[in-house]
């Protein structure tokens, strides 16, 4: 991993990580639009941990321009959030269960 260095502390850099419930930065379109999305708030890739996990800085002067973002410039999910994960994993389950029922109950 990368380590952070005493100019990049020093200097007023900001860092976050930014992931994704999926492995949605395997895709490398997926990935560069991330970072090209992320660089319009002033962040640059430092180190992709894995296919899920990104960390990024920017100069903490940056941030003046944040109020003209559609999005905003601190969130570290991206994509499906964890709440809709489990809702989808959940339905999809329910959903497999109802026909497997109608398959017994249409047999006998």
């Amino acid at each position: 991993m990368t380590a952070y260095t005493n100019e990049d502390l020093v200097q007023g850099f900001e860092f976050k990580i930014l992931r994704a419930n999926t492995n949605a930065f395997r895709k490398p379109e997926v990935l560069r639009r991330v970072l090209e999305e992320e660089a319009r708030a002033g962040w640059t890739l430092v180190e992709k941990f894995d296919d899920a996990r990104l960390r990024l800085k920017r100069s903490a002067s940056t941030k003046q321009n944040d109020s003209n973002l559609p999005f905003d410039p601190y969130r570290s999910v991206y994509g499906i959030g964890q709440g809709a994960l489990v809702a989808l994993i959940l339905g999809s389950i329910a959903a497999v269960v109802i026909v497997v029922a109608i398959i017994v109950v249409a047999l006998h």
